[in-house]
């Protein structure tokens, strides 16, 4: 696997791995019908939406690192009751 491929599967790095996943998988089962897969490409793009905006707010605060890590992410999570996106 090379450094970018394994840079998209780190945990810590990247926060839409199971919504990137799910796409994918929707993709493979509808036979790359697209269409059949736009709840699956909103999610992911509203999860992408909701971490980058998390990443600004850190990197404005100066906390570090800008983008929390998969452990932190779960706490965050659990603290609001799941899911926002």
């Amino acid at each position: 696997m090379d450094k970018n491929a394994r840079k998209v599967r780190n945990q810590d790095i990247n926060p839409c791995i199971e919504e990137s996943d799910a796409s994918q998988k929707c993709l493979d089962a509808s036979n790359y019908d697209r269409t059949m897969c736009t709840a699956f490409f909103q999610s992911y793009k509203n999860c992408r939406k909701y971490w980058h905006n998390i990443m600004l707010h850190r990197r404005r605060e100066g906390v570090k690192p800008d983008m929390p890590t998969a452990t932190e992410r779960q706490e965050m999570l659990s603290a609001i009751g799941g899911k926002p996106y």
